[in-house]
């Protein structure tokens, strides 16, 4: 009797715990599956030059800290903004915009509204990267208000300010400015199941496929950019730039 009475008791209880360590399995197994790919940086973290150091073919690949957005690294301005900052000019009579900082995100509609607002003939970037989703906004609007953009002496464009920049219809990069691209992440996240963190990668891929394409760039700028891990940079020689048309015959 007192057997036949406990034995329902139990059963619920030992359901339970059972639920419970299945969740605690599959938590597990979804962590494993986000991160796995980069235990092996995590193991053996970039032993590229930091980017201070300079350039040359086939010595381009530089190290990134993708974890501080406004400093990635030496050679960075250590002052540079954790968000995007849009600084209104006038220049030979028109108006232009200085746009400057780590791309955060929602910084895309901001600066959007303000490209809108301003119609710039000019653009001056200068910015490490950031939200990939914000700078192809941004891109958009800058060619749809059909600005120039350019990089200054010192300036850096690396990460996602490369989709702003080749948004300008007339494009020039300044002898000692670089330019970078690397391997970017697409907001994946350990609440996916695996197949759908990659369908968001391609997804990601895709939109920045498209976009080096409406803007005329040539797309084999995305064989260093895929093939260089988030935590390096690939920065581009000045033959690059030319051969790939990230800077337009008439910024020559």
């Amino acid at each position: 009797m007192t057997a036949e009475s406990e034995a329902p008791k139990s059963s619920p209880i030992r359901v339970m715990k059972w639920l419970l360590g299945a969740q605690i399995v599959l938590a597990g197994l979804l962590i494993a599956i986000d991160i796995g790919p980069s235990i092996p940086r995590l193991l053996s973290p970039s032993g590229a030059p930091e980017l201070d150091q300079p350039i040359g073919p086939g010595d381009q690949t530089r190290h990134y800290r993708p974890n501080r957005p406004a400093t990635p690294g030496p050679g960075v301005d250590p002052d540079m903004p954790r968000r995007l900052i849009a600084e209104t000019l006038e220049v030979d009579g028109a108006p232009a915009l200085r746009i400057r900082g780590a791309v955060a995100a929602g910084d895309g509609d901001r600066i959007v509204n303000e490209v809108q607002r301003v119609q710039p003939a000019r653009v001056w970037l200068d910015s490490p990267g950031g939200s990939v989703t914000d700078a192809l906004a941004i891109g958009r609007a800058l060619r749809a208000v059909e600005a120039e953009t350019r990089l200054d002496d010192g300036a850096v464009c690396f990460s996602a300010c490369p989709y702003m920049f080749v948004g300008g219809t007339v494009r020039r990069v300044a002898e000692t400015a670089r330019l970078g691209v690397h391997q970017h992440s697409f907001g994946e996240t350990t609440i996916l199941p695996a197949f759908l963190a990659v369908e968001d990668i391609q997804r990601g891929q895709a939109g920045v496929l498209d976009h080096l394409d409406d803007m005329g760039i040539d797309l084999r700028i995305m064989g260093p950019s895929m093939a260089t891990p988030a935590d390096e940079i690939y920065i581009l020689t000045e033959d690059e730039l030319r051969d790939w048309n990230v800077v337009t015959e008439e910024a020559e």
